[in-house]
């Protein structure tokens, strides 16, 4: 039987480096992916998801077990993220080209689980509704995508994003309003 990732961090926090590992190939992939989905720029999403692994290891002591392993995890990768996008903001206001080009297609899409073969009317629908998430506000945006892309609820959500429940179902209410707007537009 695997071990559980609760009982897996209190190794860590140990600093059993094989239990470290275990977590790391359990929860880079997903990291990626949901650091990738809010940043939509794959260098600062490879860094934000390596540097929430090294906090998990830094900060392993530090779980409580009032929540589960997984929704720690996330809330530490999603405010790396938003301190990413906050630091961000500025400099690429002040140093944006009118005449740059959006990044391609791909580059926008969310990171795939599987290797998907899209339809070429599939292809513009995705490119719009990234597009869309895209100009979302950053807390509607990590609500979006952790319950859509990591299948998270409500409360572990909230707990993520430390708001209440009530909160995070305004968040996705919004967002979704917003999105489906956008959509019909098109």
């Amino acid at each position: 039987m695997e071990p559980s990732d609760e009982a897996l961090c209190e190794r860590v926090a140990k600093r059993d480096e094989a239990a470290f590992d275990l977590l790391v190939s359990r929860y880079q992939e997903r990291a990626y992916r949901l650091a990738w989905s809010i940043l939509r720029n794959s260098e600062d999403a490879r860094d934000v998801s390596q540097e929430a692994l090294i906090r998990l290891y830094e900060a392993a002591g530090s779980f409580g077990g009032r929540s589960k392993f997984s929704t720690w995890f996330y809330r530490i990768l999603v405010n790396l993220c938003l301190d990413q996008k906050r630091k961000n903001r500025w400099w690429k206001l002040w140093a944006r080209d009118d005449d740059d080009e959006r990044e391609p297609i791909l580059e926008r899409q969310p990171a795939p689980v599987t290797d998907p073969v899209d339809k070429l009317s599939d292809e513009r629908a995705m490119k719009d509704l990234g597009a869309a998430v895209d100009r979302l506000a950053p807390r509607q945006r990590a609500a979006v995508l952790l319950r859509v892309q990591e299948d998270m609820a409500t409360y572990d959500i909230a707990q993520v994003l430390k708001c209440s429940e009530a909160t995070v179902r305004v968040h996705l209410h919004r967002a979704l309003a917003t999105l489906k707007k956008t959509m019909e537009k098109r």
